[in-house]
């Protein structure tokens, strides 16, 4: 009946590359004063998951963790565009606090989008 549920496959994938985002951010801002540093991102969720027909697997933080391969990185960093600092820095620390509330609300948006399936599976199941 319920063999293959996409939605959360979907919002885990949401939230993964919320998690992995925010590190990248977080890195940005920690070496926001480290001189030749370039600000990194990671592409857009969108764009990723419209163009891979891939299943995201586990990423796991250490050897046998979740049984997840620890070097996989399912989204790419890049350089962004840096601004001219005199010591050769690119981290706009405005810029990377937007991008740090921007992902918050993505990764609420992935718990609400999972809240929500798993209410709807169990009002179907009749256990509401």
């Amino acid at each position: 009946m319920f063999s293959d549920l996409n939605v959360f496959k979907t919002a885990y994938a949401m939230a993964t590359h919320a998690g992995q985002r925010q590190a990248v951010i977080s890195r940005n801002m920690a070496n926001a004063d480290t001189p030749g540093y370039k600000p990194r991102d990671i592409e857009a969720f969108q764009t990723k998951f419209e163009n891979t027909g891939r299943e995201v697997a586990m990423t796991a933080t250490r050897a046998g963790h979740l049984h997840g391969d620890p070097h996989q990185q399912p989204w790419a960093e890049y350089t962004t565009t840096e601004t001219g600092d005199p010591n050769g820095n690119g981290v706009s620390l405005e810029e990377e606090m937007l991008k740090a509330v921007e992902v918050k609300r993505q990764h609420d948006r992935a718990l609400a989008i999972y809240k929500s399936s798993i209410g709807v599976l169990r009002t179907s199941l009749g256990r509401a």
